[in-house]
């Protein structure tokens, strides 16, 4: 049997203009933050574009989702320790590895967020399965710690001859990690 794929559909191209207002031009309609959030949500892929220049503003603009979303009270999602150890990794020699990292962990909260969806579903139907719930939350921190352990041998200056074993031990960690990633995708 042949699996046909259907080819890829081009992401909406939302234009900004110099009077901070978005365009869609998929609609031919303005839109705002708050539409382009929902968009998100719905996984509806976009470029925003700024109008003048062309340059691709896609990055800042769901930064600004952001922001917005966490200025709005009630639910915060970045913590504030999150974020002073976000900051602290720009410049820093580990910036550069920080984007992966962050990519895995939410691909393996994405992984296991049906999962919870329907435990926290049986919840209300009367039953509250703390253990499964937990089991869950126990993997993804596992993965995130064993994550954060491959940079600590970057905080520490290895003297002369020491840095080709801090590498191999870099490399042993990540193929650990790998693994349990693996392995998690498994039992899926």
């Amino acid at each position: 049997m042949s699996v046909t794929q259907t080819p890829a559909k081009a992401p909406i191209t939302i234009k900004k203009y110099a009077n901070r207002r978005l365009y869609n031009t998929a609609t031919s309609s303005y839109v705002t933050l708050d539409h382009l959030s929902q968009m998100v949500k719905d996984g509806d892929d976009f470029v925003v574009y700024d109008a003048k220049s062309g340059e691709d503003i896609t990055r800042s603009v769901l930064t600004q989702i952001i922001v917005e979303e966490e200025s709005k009270g009630g639910q915060n999602l970045l913590p504030i320790s999150f974020l002073r150890q976000l900051i602290g990794f720009y410049g820093d020699s580990l910036g550069g590895m920080v984007p992966r990292y962050l990519e895995y962990s939410m691909e393996a909260f994405a992984r296991n967020e049906q999962q919870m969806r329907d435990y926290m579903r049986n919840a209300l139907g009367g039953m509250f399965p703390f253990n499964p719930f937990e089991e869950v939350s126990k993997q993804n921190m596992s993965i995130m710690e064993t994550a954060m352990k491959m940079f600590t041998p970057f905080y520490s200056q290895p003297e002369a001859g020491d840095e080709d074993a801090s590498i191999d031990e870099l490399r042993g960690r990540l193929n650990a990690l790998q693994q349990q990633i693996d392995h998690l995708s498994k039992k899926k």
